[in-house]
């Protein structure tokens, strides 16, 4: 058990490290620019982009399509249900149209994401950002996506560091 433990404090480490300064540099740029910038789905990605980095899911290709796929279904869903001028559900509530936004964009961007072949877990919590109502709006969606590319250059870049320095 012991051994188990210590043999985890290097990619812990890089997670802590890298996790803090990758969120924080996006943080960083939301506050200067006051824009959108910041979103719940950043911290599942970064970690999915840190800790799994060879993974499919984790690839350019998938954070990036997956999290389109997420903010336009979301958006999508918001338009058939009537709630495009709406209040977010956490100031709202979830009333009956809410319940089929959400419900119709996470399954709308997980089927795109299987069909398209860009699985990307963390795109469901986008999907669900953006239909509940906290990222309405179409011009929101190419800020998401700067948002992704800041964080997968800094975790490339992270992850070639740290694999160089023999961690994790």
């Amino acid at each position: 058990m012991k051994t188990e433990i210590l043999s985890r404090w290097r990619p812990a480490l890089f997670q802590l490290v890298g996790g803090g300064l990758s969120l924080g540099v996006v943080a960083t740029v939301a506050h200067f620019f006051a824009s959108s910038f910041l979103f719940p789905s950043l911290g599942p990605t970064a970690f999915l982009l840190l800790y799994a980095p060879g993974s499919r899911a984790a690839s350019p290709r998938s954070t990036l399509l997956g999290h389109l796929i997420g903010a336009l279904a979301g958006w999508l869903s918001l338009a058939v249900f009537g709630l495009l001028d709406a209040p977010p559900a956490l100031v709202a509530g979830v009333d009956w149209p809410r319940v089929g936004a959400a419900a119709l964009s996470l399954g709308g961007t997980s089927a795109l994401m299987v069909l398209l072949d860009a699985v990307h877990p963390p795109a469901g919590a986008t999907t669900l950002i953006v239909s509940l109502g906290l990222m309405p709006s179409l011009w929101q969606v190419p800020i998401l996506l700067g948002a992704m590319l800041l964080l997968i250059g800094q975790a490339l870049l992270l992850n070639r560091l740290f694999n160089s320095l023999g961690t994790p």
